[in-house]
């Protein structure tokens, strides 16, 4: 008895008579998918992320009122926000102030030493 790939493909058509259909349609589906053109890709203008990480920022905005400022005034209005952060901090007591350094201290050993403190 010998078998052919013929008989047994002639076969499988009988039995799926619309096989060549979803296989010239399968076939055409991905010919049409090799010939598109990528839409994935990023527009020609578009700069890189990289490009833009290593650029230099000269220019900033007043957290104020929003308004252009330069590199400079930036620098000295930040330096200005830091000075005036000390003027107001509110007075705590000395009782107070060595609670939270105790509990900060307590934080510290409880990282190192989970099992210590409950």
């Amino acid at each position: 008895m010998s078998f052919s790939l013929l008989s047994g493909s002639s076969l499988l058509m009988k039995r799926h008579p619309f096989l060549p259909h979803a296989m010239l349609a399968v076939g055409c589906a991905l010919a049409s998918m090799a010939i598109a053109p990528a839409s994935a890709l990023p527009p020609v203008d578009d700069l890189p992320e990289e490009v833009l990480r290593t650029e230099i920022i000269t220019e900033a905005r007043s957290p104020l009122d929003g308004s252009p400022l330069t590199a400079a005034e930036y620098a000295e209005l930040q330096a200005e926000f830091e000075t005036r952060q000390d003027e107001f901090r509110p007075p705590v007591s000395r009782d107070i102030a060595e609670v939270i350094r105790l509990l900060y201290l307590r934080r510290a050993i409880r990282s190192v030493f989970p099992f210590l403190l409950p």
